[in-house]
């Protein structure tokens, strides 16, 4: 069964959003984008990043990729719904460890920093990436589920 992915942006993540959608090829995912049907300019990420984060959550098997201008507006709102863990993520490395050490489910993307092809390539590490499992990463994971 193919990997559910919730694709959203606001107004600074707009084309970047659009660009995604467009370069996943294969039939391993799922895009489901829940962005306003239109590109609005007086939109606000909160409204994206919380509609992608309940539906990531509730699902359990899904992820989420989230883009504003830094990417980190989304991050917070995202991570205020129980269940996320959300990464902003500027690069290959933080992608590979968001996922392996983190379990992330949620990639928080700068649409005003990174190019297409940059972002292309930390959504491929990002997808391919599983969590390691490690006792010492799931006894964190466990904590911040706590709080």
């Amino acid at each position: 069964m193919p990997t559910k992915i919730y694709l959203g942006a606001d107004r600074a993540g707009w084309e970047r959003k659009e660009m995604i959608k467009k370069s996943f090829p294969n039939n391993d995912y799922v895009v489901i984008d829940l962005s306003p049907p239109d590109f609005n300019e007086n939109d606000d990420y909160p409204d994206v990043a919380f509609e992608i984060a309940k539906k990531v959550a509730g699902e359990g098997s899904s992820v989420g990729i989230l883009i504003c201008g830094s990417g980190i507006g989304m991050c917070m709102a995202a991570n205020k719904v129980k269940g996320i863990r959300a990464a902003a993520v500027y690069n290959e490395w933080v992608a590979r460890v968001s996922r392996e050490d983190n379990d992330a489910n949620v990639l928080c993307l700068p649409g005003r920093y990174l190019n297409d092809e940059e972002i292309k390539k930390i959504i491929e590490v990002w997808l391919a990436t599983n969590f390691s499992n490690e006792e010492r990463h799931r006894r964190r994971i466990k904590k911040l589920e706590l709080i």
